[in-house]
């Protein structure tokens, strides 16, 4: 089934009491270093500190009370578990969450802060569903997909429906692609409430497996995973992929070190906290700024939960 722009709008209906309508910010001193009017949608100031609360609460806000009382479940790296952990409590219901081993400890530590039951894994796709599967088989709880959901992509598309509610004649809309959850559900709100916008994607080059997977029509696997943008360490799912694949322009991939070189950019001029993977859009426009030169652009700043003791490794 289609996602619609009333599926969208009665989205971000539903789930306004739960969230913030995140600022727009803008530098001028990075606006003159690129050419470009970059207008950055701040999801680092979510709650939660990230853009997954708004399909998290969207999900499990359409669930019925007697699925709701069993619970809700999930696997995640960090920032969705926290969506449905927060989403669960702010519900009145338990939050049964799968995630790797390796996750990040900030991302760990507020997932157990909001009252979540943890059971870790092997940081592979396999073990994340295998040991979901053991999880709601225990509990009965209801599995929420960090992306793969027509829930989840309406209410990440509120995001951008915000910022071009607030930015008139945006040009260009980059968001960061994992799952593809974000990018899917800003491609359609560029396409419903947008004129003309062109949409693209940052990638890390050591997690690209979403451009692969736009350019062949099948979902593929990244050739090699290593990236610090620890929120990109999916594959896109098969409802994502081709959202993306009618809606987005191009998906663009950067290197590490243009990572950093974004994120300490953000840092130094905007004096705002973001994790690695909020600054791989801006990476990739920093690396083809030529093609953007004199354009409006919106950037989706994904979050902001970043473990600052990786600080010294980064900078």
């Amino acid at each position: 089934m289609a996602i619609t722009k009333q599926d969208i709008s009665e989205a971000h209906a539903r789930i306004a009491p739960y969230i913030h309508r995140t600022h727009v910010l803008t530098s001028d001193s990075i606006n003159e270093m690129y050419g470009c009017k970059f207008y950055f949608k701040c999801e680092n100031f979510q709650k939660i500190g990230a853009f997954k609360i708004r399909g998290g609460m969207n999900a499990s806000l359409q669930l019925a009370s007697s699925i709701l009382e069993k619970g809700l479940a999930t696997h995640s790296s960090g920032n969705h578990a926290q969506a449905i952990a927060l989403a669960a409590k702010l519900l009145g219901t338990r939050a049964y969450i799968v995630m790797p081993d390796n996750s990040p400890a900030v991302k760990v530590n507020a997932v157990k802060g909001y009252g979540a039951e943890i059971t870790f894994c092997e940081p592979t796709l396999q073990a994340r569903e295998d040991t979901m599967e053991k999880v709601i088989r225990r509990t009965g709880a209801e599995f929420i997909h960090p992306f793969n959901d027509e829930r989840i992509v309406a209410g990440q598309a509120t995001a951008a429906k915000e910022l071009i509610e607030e930015v008139k004649d945006l040009e260009v809309i980059i968001a960061p692609v994992g799952g593809g959850g974000l990018l899917s559900g800003t491609s359609l709100s560029a396409k419903y409430f947008g004129n003309n916008i062109k949409v693209y994607a940052g990638e890390p080059e050591g997690a690209a497996d979403a451009v692969l997977s736009y350019k062949s029509g099948k979902i593929e696997s990244a050739p090699y995973i290593k990236t610090i943008a620890d929120g990109l360490l999916t594959t896109l799912g098969d409802i994502t992929l081709g959202i993306i694949r009618e809606n987005v322009s191009e998906i663009f991939t950067v290197t590490e070190e243009e990572i950093i070189k974004a994120m300490r950019l953000v840092y130094e001029r905007m004096k705002i906290v973001i994790e690695p993977s909020s600054a791989v859009p801006l990476a990739a426009i920093i690396k083809h700024a030529d093609r953007f030169k004199g354009k409006r652009i919106g950037v989706i700043i994904s979050g902001g939960n970043v473990d600052l003791s990786s600080f010294r490794d980064w900078f």
